[in-house]
Formats: structure tokens, sequence, C-alpha cells
């Protein structure tokens, strides 16, 4: 068996995040939990197309958590020219390597010019705004229970969906990936004010393992 090579690492708070790979195949892990592997994306990109799908065509889109590019590349697809998308990444290390050694997996997101990147908390870049974006994505763990990072779980506390949900337009979108489901997540979501449609969603082509996807919408009048 091919071993693993470690390509870099990069020590956050709540451990040490490390990229690996093996022949064709990258994955990163924190504290020996996968978070994700290249393998194996296809619900990050249905997260992104099912919120942004129907977005205004200057819509303003926040992608929390950048990963390896497969959600902002769905965003990207999905999203018309005059977009405008924003990424939030906590991590700087993991935006080098989307634009070095994963760059290729997701056909360079990174380099679209409606790009923004903004190494900083997804949880500081939607404090404080009010109807700023038209659509959130919110994956930057393996959901609203299976913390890896435990200091994630502001985001996804009632008062985190709340300010979400002020910082969405009127008929904006949230969307939320999750390894697993969470009935109580659902509830609060809806405590935070959204109307909500949860999905289950392969997590890759040809397979029975599914992942969870909230799409999270802010009523047009409100």
């Amino acid at each position: 068996m091919i071993p693993w090579k470690q390509l870099g690492r990069a020590a956050l708070p709540d451990g040490e995040l490390v990229l690996l790979q093996r022949g064709d195949e990258f994955v990163l892990r924190m504290r020996g939990v996968e978070l994700m592997t290249s393998r194996s994306h296809r619900s990050e990109e249905l997260l992104a197309t099912l919120t942004c799908v129907d977005a205004p065509p200057k819509a303003h889109v926040l992608i929390c958590g950048l990963g390896m590019g497969f959600t902002a590349r769905a965003a990207l697809d999905t999203l018309g020219p005059e977009a405008k998308l924003t990424i939030a990444e906590l991590v700087p290390e993991v935006v080098a390597w989307n634009r070095g050694p994963l760059a290729h997996l997701a056909k360079r997101p990174l380099d679209d010019p409606r790009v923004t990147v903004r190494i900083e908390d997804a949880a500081a870049v939607i404090q404080g705004q009010r109807a700023m974006f038209d659509v959130i994505v919110l994956d930057v763990d393996n959901g609203p229970e299976a913390f890896t990072a435990p200091s994630n779980a502001a985001l996804y506390s009632v008062r985190g969906l709340e300010r979400a949900y002020v910082a969405l337009r009127s008929g904006g979108r949230l969307g939320v990936w999750s390894v697993e489901d969470s009935p109580s997540f659902t509830g609060k979501l809806h405590r935070a004010g959204f109307t909500v449609e949860k999905h289950r969603v392969p997590s890759r082509p040809n397979t029975r393992v599914q992942h969870v996807v909230w799409i999270a919408s802010r009523s047009a009048s409100r």
C-alpha cells in the first residue's frame, strides 16, 4: 500500500490540521479525524448548488470554510458572471494549499475574479452585518454536533444562527452541511426565524453513504 505523505501542517487553538497525500488522494485531518478527502465531495457540491440556485444575478455569497475548494467551485458554477463570492477561511495555510497542491482538484476557484478571500473567522465576518448577503454557506466542521474544533460551536448555536439571519437579505438562504442528521439543529434553525428544508445527499456518486444539508430561508416579508 502506498504510504501517506505529509504535505503541510497548521497549528490551531483546538489542535493541528494536517494535509496528507497518497497517490492522487488528498486528506485533511485534525487530531486524527478526517475532515475532508478529495475522493468524497459530492455532498459539499450539492450544498453549494442547492443553496445558490435561483440566487439573484448580482448575488453576494459568503462561503464559511474553504476546505479543498469543492464548495466554492460548485457555487461559482451555479452563480452568474456578476455575482460576488466571499470566502471566510480562518487558516492561512488552507488558503495557501488551495493555491498550491490542492489547486487542481476544484479547477482553481480562487483564481476566479468573482472571489474574495478573507483570512478571518467566519463568525466575525457574519457578526454585525445586516442584509449583506444573499446566500451564506456554512461548511466549517463536520456538522452542528460532530465538532472536530469545539470553538465552531457558536456558529451553530441559536444566537449564531440569528446573526446569520440578520446578515441575510430578504429572501436569502443559509445552507449548512453535516456528516449526520441533527433534529435538534433543525429546531435551532426554526427558533432563529428560518423556514427549513432538509436534504439527504450522497457523499459521492454511486454510494449509499449520505450526508445532510439544511437549506434555511429568510422570509421575503421580514
